[in-house]
């Protein structure tokens, strides 16, 4: 699918914690997309001499959904954070779309783990609740997801009413009674036995900040995972 130019008007505006919101957007024509992919918005005079800069931001709705969600945290200075962040129903922006080739494919008889850190988590929900997902699911299937304090949870119960699905938020630095695991997404994987987990029957899909992918896949391949099964998106601030 070729990207285009959209025109897209905000349907509503939602916080979801302390750094991170919502926005739920219509486009003006259908917009064809695979779950996992991402849109490219246009920040209007925020380059240099008062150019148009872009954005990239990954889709966090089913490609079903006719309403589409962006799951966006707040860059202190970021001017698509800071644009996005200012916009409420009614108000309308330019995006392109699609782009990216990190998606989800089925294979029979494989599990599927997501492995996330903070708004990473976005494109594993599309594909999660993607009609692809759900008419095929995988033997088993797991969500990790990895946050600083317990308030920077996302989309936790969502993940929990996925069929077979496990899902394990991991928190590095609970503010209050925390009862999940303490620690990295990366302490999680390292705490796990060989015989707790099916490694070499996953497929394994990282997205988040460039330091936990690269942790991860170190992790992976002491555990034999196949490079072939181990599929990447990295979060740039």
């Amino acid at each position: 699918m070729k990207p285009t130019e959209f025109h897209c008007q905000v349907k509503s505006f939602k916080t979801l914690t302390p750094t991170v919101f919502q926005t739920t957007f219509e486009t003006d024509k259908p917009l064809p997309f695979k779950a996992g992919q991402f849109i490219s918005i246009v920040i209007p005079g925020a380059g240099p001499k008062g150019r148009d800069l872009r954005r990239a931001y990954s889709i966090a709705s089913p490609p079903e959904n006719p309403q589409i969600e962006l799951c966006i945290k707040i860059v202190e200075d970021g001017p698509g954070t800071t644009y996005l962040n200012r916009l409420r129903p009614g108000d309308q922006f330019r995006g392109f779309a699609p782009y990216g080739d990190f998606v989800y494919e089925p294979k029979t008889g494989r599990n599927v783990c997501f492995i996330a850190t903070g708004t990473g988590l976005a494109p594993f929900r599309a594909m999660a609740l993607s009609e692809e997902f759900q008419m095929t699911l995988p033997q088993k299937s797991f969500c990790l997801l990895g946050v600083r304090t317990e308030d920077e949870l996302i989309f936790q119960e969502e993940f929990e009413k996925i069929p077979g699905m496990k899902f394990v938020p991991t928190v590095s630095k609970p503010q209050g009674q925390w009862s999940g695991f303490v620690g990295r997404v990366t302490d999680y994987l390292r705490s796990l036995k060989d015989h707790e987990f099916p490694w070499s029957e996953t497929e394994f899909y990282l997205c988040g900040n460039g330091g936990m992918i690269t942790e991860v896949k170190s992790i992976l391949t002491e555990k034999g995972v196949n490079t072939d099964s181990i599929h990447q998106e990295i979060y740039y601030k």
